[in-house]
């Protein structure tokens, strides 16, 4: 077989595995991120004296709204 191809597939095993190593910390970086978005809207939602439920709520009807402004735009098409 001539060298060069074994050299480019040896280089090309290189590359998967370094990108797969990559693509593990990107999952792990994620991960950290959203455990600290958590904890930060955690920390709003206390400090504003809001119950879980509360927040749920707000939540809820905003999204709620949200669809009726997208409902009553689709209908005035």
């Amino acid at each position: 077989m001539n060298p060069k191809i074994e050299k480019l597939k040896q280089e090309r095993s290189k590359n998967t595995e370094k990108i797969s190593a990559l693509q593990e910390r990107n999952r792990k970086l994620s991960e950290q991120i959203t455990k600290l978005e958590n904890n930060d809207i955690v920390g709003l939602v206390r400090e504003i004296g809001m119950t879980p439920e509360q927040l749920a709520e707000l939540l809820a009807s905003k999204h709620d709204h949200e669809q009726e402004e997208t409902e009553g735009t689709a209908y005035e098409n």
